[in-house]
């Protein structure tokens, strides 16, 4: 895009650095594991799911030792969500967020990236979580884009679409999103010590509800 600089002059803005802040979703922003409260949420919708319970233990031991990977982890972990149709899913969903949100979410953030939004600073959530289940949080709190493990529902299951969206792979679809264009995390907020949180200029880590200044190792 082309403006008047105080010259007087056309200057180009197509290569100004966009800021950006990014936030955890699980354990962080909201204070609760998303999936396992919405697995909680389901059954209480359709009893019979409660008997994945044991099977979802199974592979989060199997992810916990390293034999499977998170991408494997994911795809297995949602099979409770078999046989329920992607609108019925988000359906269930915005129920599910509109009972949980604002109570049980970090106050604090929230300010912080209210304020972050009030300065022109573009806001998005990367979170490992299932976008069909995630996105409808955002339609109570607006946000400039999120990211989540996609899928795709086939033959009434769903199948992970590319990567799971962890660590290095939120790098990568904010990468895709951007394109050419230069973005800066100015600010990023996670319970874990992931690469938003290392590319950041400034970052917290969550812990029990509490930000702490994350400093990176020289």
């Amino acid at each position: 895009m082309l403006t008047l600089n105080s010259s007087g002059s056309m200057a180009d803005n197509s290569n100004k650095e966009i800021k950006i802040a990014v936030f955890d979703l699980n354990k962080t922003f909201y204070n609760k594991s998303s999936k396992d409260e919405f697995f909680k949420f389901i059954s209480t919708k359709k009893p019979h799911k409660v008997a994945y319970y044991v099977q979802m233990l199974y592979y989060k031991a199997l992810l916990k030792m390293h034999q499977i990977r998170q991408t494997e982890f994911k795809e297995n972990f949602f099979n409770y969500l078999d046989n329920i149709p992607p609108k019925q899913v988000k359906a269930y969903a915005r129920e599910f967020w509109e009972q949980e949100y604002p109570e049980n979410f970090n106050q604090e953030i929230k300010e912080r990236l209210d304020k972050l939004k009030k300065d022109g600073v573009q806001v998005f959530c990367a979170t490992g979580g299932l976008e069909i289940y995630v996105e409808p949080l955002f339609e109570l709190y607006k946000i400039d884009g999120f990211f989540g493990t996609k899928a795709n529902y086939t033959d009434n299951t769903y199948l992970v679409d590319g990567k799971a969206c962890k660590n290095e792979e939120k790098i990568a679809r904010l990468d895709e999103h951007f394109g050419d264009k230069k973005y800066r995390i100015v600010e990023a907020y996670s319970d874990d010590k992931e690469e938003i949180v290392k590319q950041a200029d400034k970052a917290w880590l969550v812990k029990d509800g509490e930000l702490k200044p994350y400093k990176k190792q020289t």
